[in-house]
């Protein structure tokens, strides 16, 4: 594991902070640890702090979803409290050394490592945590679609307006995607665009849809069973480029830059409102989608901390079998 700078500090719910900066210097990561669990929270500036923030925060250590593609994909530590998650978000406002009230636009998402709506008391208390203390942030929450009861999501996605909603697809089917994200307890594609639905007649706001998008999941095909599945009146998309989970491989190559660019025009054609996500950090310290370098490093460190997830032993990939859509043989 290769440090690239950054000296460690200390923080009221954490015994250390340490930061890395990436050699792109837009991106920075903070590993956070305790004597029972550790963090990554991933902090970019777009292109300044005072332009755009963007914070990636954990809400749980390690996870127990099991999802092929992603470093945290193999233990589960536990859930992070509000007080927990609401740290991470202080100490990467702190790591900018910029007001956040002089942040035009402030994103906070819950995407770094852990099912969000699998931590209900967490999640919750520090929604409304953040809310009061950066009101004018937006408060992301990417899931997988566990299969859980989804009134209390909708309730305080109604209560803190400025709360969106994205679900990790990657998949253009459910049993393609039932093997790259292996737990159980998930909606599948269909209940996923009905409670998607759902939220948003609650709510007045479009959820997204996140895409992967790689060798093997990005033809037309896939693209005309998402827009059967999710009505771009109601979804927006978001397309990411492929992160690799182990140190050492190289992750941004223009290759997949252009499957991400190819699959988000294929989903405009179909009426989608479409960005494009190719995260910075990707090859020096993990910055991207699943990485999370240093909490492996922490797991290995400390076995007896962490329980098998159910994809432990499972084979790592990181958009896996290739996705067979009706039709293809």
């Amino acid at each position: 594991m290769s440090d690239t700078g950054g000296a460690a500090m200390t923080g009221a719910e954490f015994d250390e902070i340490k930061v890395i900066q990436s050699a792109e210097v837009s991106v920075k990561k903070l590993v956070l640890t305790k004597a029972n669990a550790v963090a990554e929270t991933v902090l970019y500036r777009y292109p300044t702090y005072e332009d755009r923030t963007v914070i990636c925060c954990s809400s749980q250590s390690g996870c127990p979803v099991g999802c092929r593609f992603c470093g945290a994909g193999d233990y589960f530590v536990r859930s992070f409290t509000a007080d927990e998650i609401v740290a991470q978000v202080d100490a990467a406002i702190a790591e900018s050394k910029t007001a956040a009230d002089k942040m035009e636009k402030l994103q906070i998402m819950f995407m770094s490592m852990g099912e969000p709506l699998l931590n209900k008391n967490g999640m919750i208390g520090a929604l409304r945590a953040l809310h009061a203390k950066y009101p004018h942030a937006a408060l992301l929450i990417s899931t997988i679609g566990p299969d859980i009861d989804w009134s209390w999501v909708i309730e305080i996605s109604k209560e803190i307006p400025k709360i969106g909603l994205q679900f990790s697809i990657h998949q253009p089917n459910d049993e393609a995607r039932n093997a790259l994200i292996p737990f159980k307890k998930k909606l599948d594609l269909a209940g996923i665009a009905l409670v998607g639905r759902d939220w948003w007649i609650a709510t007045g706001r479009k959820p997204f849809i996140n895409y992967c998008a790689g060798d093997n999941n990005s033809s037309d095909e896939a693209s005309w069973a998402l827009g059967d599945i999710f009505d771009p009146q109601i979804f927006e998309c978001t397309v990411s480029v492929i992160c690799e989970r182990n140190e050492g491989l190289p992750s941004r190559n223009e290759h997949q830059a252009d499957l991400a660019r190819d699959f988000s025009a294929k989903m405009m054609a179909l009426g989608f409102n479409v960005r494009v996500f190719d995260p910075a950090g990707q090859d020096d310290i993990g910055g991207g989608c699943g990485q999370l370098w240093f909490v492996q490093d922490w797991m290995a460190k400390n076995p007896d901390k962490a329980r098998p997830s159910i994809g432990c032993g499972m084979p790592k990939v990181h958009i896996p079998v290739a996705a067979r859509t009706e039709g293809e043989g």
